[in-house]
């Protein structure tokens, strides 16, 4: 959910740019074998993937984030849970652990940029 919200981008040699949609596959085709591909969204970065061609012709990736669905959903659900219960208790320590989530995922974001935009084989 948190990758339909950026504009990624796969690089390939560091010269030709293909936008990636959210959900659609694209097919690229490399004109010489060790191509360089770099997944990214202008902010965040992959490492390059270099491919070597030995049997098979064709690679299927998928571009995924750290973050995933789930860990969202329960973040979301953590920060609410210790919110309403900080309020109801008046606990200022349960008050502040809601922002745990917050701020684990700007640390995600915005220190650990390199490895929030993944390539994955599938």
């Amino acid at each position: 959910m948190l990758l339909s919200f950026l504009k990624i981008r796969a690089i390939v040699n560091g010269k030709e740019i293909y936008p990636l949609a959210n959900s659609n596959p694209i097919v690229i085709h490399f004109e010489n074998n060790n191509p360089k591909i770099v997944i990214t969204d202008g902010f965040h970065y992959t490492k390059p993937l270099e491919l070597v061609y030995h049997q098979v012709h064709t690679y299927y990736f998928h571009v995924v984030c750290t973050i995933g669905d789930v860990q969202m959903f329960f973040g979301f659900i953590f920060m609410a849970l210790f919110y309403l219960l900080g309020l109801a208790t008046g606990f200022l320590f349960l008050k502040l652990a809601c922002f745990f989530p917050v701020l684990y995922f700007l640390y995600v974001f915005y220190i650990n940029k390199q490895d929030f935009i993944q390539l994955k084989a599938v």
